[in-house]
């Protein structure tokens, strides 16, 4: 009879660990969660970009038309800056200038002289210093073009040749 109780034993055993099988696949399972905050940050710089085109004047007649005529050109400084940036634009003296006098040159020691303005009225000259072009703060990044007023007085006494000169523009922000 012992073999008889021990087979019963065993398959109690079995039928015990079908259900603990069975049992153990149908329980829930709980899986376990946490959470935080994940910080992200980033720092907007302040910029400016700043271009020109070139202010060509064309030709000045010191005997006919511009005996008595100024010769009236323009040129474009484009600032692109961080939008809400307020630049302030100077225009240098240029390679030339004589004290404060802005001065093209043929290259053989003869000058012309001319000066920059800020407005088409040319009364406003565009400095180096405290006549800087101050500009209100940047709508968007898109660049923005601003129109340099150039003249060349009437009634120099220039001698025949090109004339040429180079003037820094500085974009402070």
């Amino acid at each position: 009879m012992r073999s008889t109780s021990r087979v019963g034993e065993i398959g109690r055993a079995a039928a015990v660990a079908a259900m603990v099988g069975i049992t153990g696949a149908a329980a829930p399972v709980f899986a376990a969660t946490a959470s935080t905050n994940l910080g992200v940050s980033a720092t907007v710089i302040s910029n400016c970009l700043i271009n020109t085109s070139a202010l060509a004047f064309g030709s000045y007649d010191p005997v006919v038309g511009n005996s008595a005529a100024d010769l009236d050109g323009t040129g474009i400084v484009s600032v692109a800056c961080t939008k809400g940036v307020a630049p302030t634009i100077a225009l240098g003296l240029g390679s030339n200038a004589s004290g404060s006098t802005r001065r093209m040159s043929d290259g053989s020691g003869h000058f012309l002289t001319y000066e920059l303005y800020k407005e088409t009225g040319r009364v406003t000259v565009w400095g180096t210093g405290g006549a800087l072009l101050s500009t209100s703060a940047a709508p968007s990044k898109d660049p923005r073009d601003f129109t340099v007023y150039g003249r060349v007085t009437a009634g120099q006494d220039a001698t025949a040749g090109s004339y040429t000169d180079s003037v820094v523009a500085t974009v402070n922000f």
